[in-house]
């Protein structure tokens, strides 16, 4: 396996650079956004330097080199998580896939009287869209509540989903890691009426993804979070569901015909492609996607889930200095991030103090702030792991919390 994460490494440029200090960097923000390997940089390069040119257009030679590319594109993302290629939708990010949902979905589906449910876990991105969605209809918004470990429970799960039309649910948390269990949820979701949004922003780029196992109706993620450009996204939605839904957007390319009172839409995804796409980060995208797919989900899972058990053994020799780890200790049931503070310290002078050392770790309220009021965490430093990270990362980590905790007196 170190052979395989040293060949990983030297794909990616940025991990050979020394930082201002003459440290050696230590990415582990990969929750926030992930590093980028050589092959998808050079998609870029070559968009720009050999055949830039709009798309769906023009009939001359580089046009149509680019529409094939960026088509193809959408074939590689669609294999990537089991779908049918008509049923991914280019976006810009996992935000803009679900305000698509929220708006046209949800503004011709819910009415006053019917309910939404999310899980206290979520992302303010899966969060605050419902609660707009909510006050424009009159539906109300219902919690999963989570435990002091941020595990999802499910007692009331029925009660709950008791005249829900929708349930929005994170895969996996972006601040505590926890892997939904969505083989569990979906399929009563589904039993009770309700349609399943799935947000995949940190759960595509970890695990294994068959959105047709899932049984999800939509399902969203990013690319900058999968060694992809930041930018551009992925909506997936089964086709009845797209077909059913009025436009997000309107403008060109997403039309079928035009006349001066009426206008007739493409089928989907194109109906919710209005514009000039993002072409050059779609086409690097896929190459995003071929990389995973060369490199392996299954292996990705596993090699985070090794790193993650050596996180928590490592981190586990603070706890008698303060160091408190949040979240499910169980690396099965969560994926590659750990949050933690240590005594008193904030996490943002952690964070700093991490920074002199070379180490990248993310610090606040990870755009949680619902969860973080919950807990009673005014904020947490989060180490998130991926997969050009090895242990070294992890002991690098500690031995910025040993300077921390010197400087502090803990």
């Amino acid at each position: 396996m170190q052979r395989k994460v040293d060949a990983i490494i030297a794909d990616f440029p940025i991990l050979a650079r020394p930082t201002s200090r003459g440290k050696r960097l230590v990415y582990l923000d990969s929750a926030a956004t992930s590093q980028k390997p050589r092959v998808v940089i050079q998609a870029l390069v070559d968009y720009y330097e050999q055949y830039n040119s709009n798309i769906h257009r023009g009939v001359y030679e580089i046009a149509e080199r680019a529409t094939a590319e960026f088509e193809q594109a959408r074939v590689k993302l669609a294999t990537f998580i089991g779908a049918d290629v008509p049923e991914v939708v280019w976006v810009r990010n996992t935000t803009e896939a679900i305000n698509l949902v929220a708006y046209s979905w949800g503004n011709v589906n819910l009415k006053a009287g019917d309910a939404i449910l999310v899980t206290e876990l979520e992302h303010h991105s899966d969060l605050v869209p419902w609660q707009l969605l909510c006050e424009r209809t009159g539906a109300e918004l219902r919690f999963i509540p989570v435990d002091d470990r941020g595990v999802h429970v499910l007692d009331d799960l029925d009660r709950l989903l008791d005249g829900c039309k929708l349930l929005a649910i994170a895969h996996v948390s972006n601040t505590l890691g926890t892997i939904a269990p969505l083989e569990t949820i979906v399929p009563r979701a589904h039993a009770a009426g309700a349609v399943v949004l799935v947000d995949g922003a940190q759960g595509a780029s970890h695990l294994p993804v068959d959105v047709k196992a899932l049984d999800a109706d939509f399902y969203t993620f990013s690319g900058h979070k999968m060694l992809g450009p930041t930018g551009i996204g992925v909506l997936y939605g089964k086709r009845a569901l797209l077909e059913a839904m009025p436009p997000f957007l309107s403008g060109g390319a997403m039309l079928r015909t035009v006349e001066y009172a009426h206008t007739t839409f493409s089928e989907p995804p194109r109906k919710f492609e209005a514009g000039t796409s993002n072409i050059a980060d779609a086409i690097a995208f896929g190459v995003a996607a071929d990389y995973l797919r060369d490199v392996g989900m299954d292996w990705v899972r596993e090699h985070e889930r090794q790193l993650t058990g050596y996180a928590l053994q490592r981190l586990a020799e603070f706890e008698s200095r303060g160091l408190a780890i949040y979240g499910p200790r169980d690396p099965a049931r969560t994926s590659g991030v750990i949050s933690f503070n240590v005594a008193d310290i904030h996490a943002h002078d952690l964070a700093s103090i991490l920074d002199t050392e070379g180490v990248c770790v993310r610090a606040g309220h990870h755009c949680t702030m619902p969860l973080m009021d919950k807990m009673g965490w005014a904020a947490t430093a989060r180490a998130s792991f991926y997969i050009y990270n090895t242990e070294a990362d992890i002991d690098a980590l500690c031995g910025g919390i040993e300077k921390a905790a010197r400087v502090f007196g803990v």
